[in-house]
């Protein structure tokens, strides 16, 4: 949200990228179902390729990747959803016609 120039106070929303509208829904399904979550942010100082979305889900690690339409992960995105699978945890590469599997997830993991 940012200020319009006309009045301060008023908040106006910006326009979402295709992609960010998968991560908003897959935010409003962690949120409905109580879920810790986080962007992690690398600044130059973290692992590149990390996922969109890290989640902890009763204990359970989850690492969302989210991509819009036909978009795949980088080859260093698949290297990194893999490590995460190698160490027990799960990953998903959430898009707009498969959130429902993420909620079925989620339902499965908290409840």
């Amino acid at each position: 949200m940012v200020a319009s120039r006309h009045n301060p106070r008023k908040q106006t929303r910006m326009a979402q990228t295709p992609e960010g509208k998968v991560k908003a829904a897959v935010v409003k399904l962690l949120k409905k179902h109580g879920v810790y979550y986080f962007f992690p942010s690398t600044f130059g100082m973290g692992r590149s390729g990390v996922p969109d979305i890290v989640c902890c889900v009763n204990g359970k690690f989850l690492g969302v990747e989210c991509k819009a339409g036909k978009n795949k992960p980088t080859e260093l995105q698949e290297r990194e959803l893999a490590a995460i699978n190698a160490a027990g945890g799960d990953t998903m590469v959430a898009r707009e016609d498969n959130l429902k599997l993420l909620e079925d997830w989620l339902i499965k993991w908290v409840y």
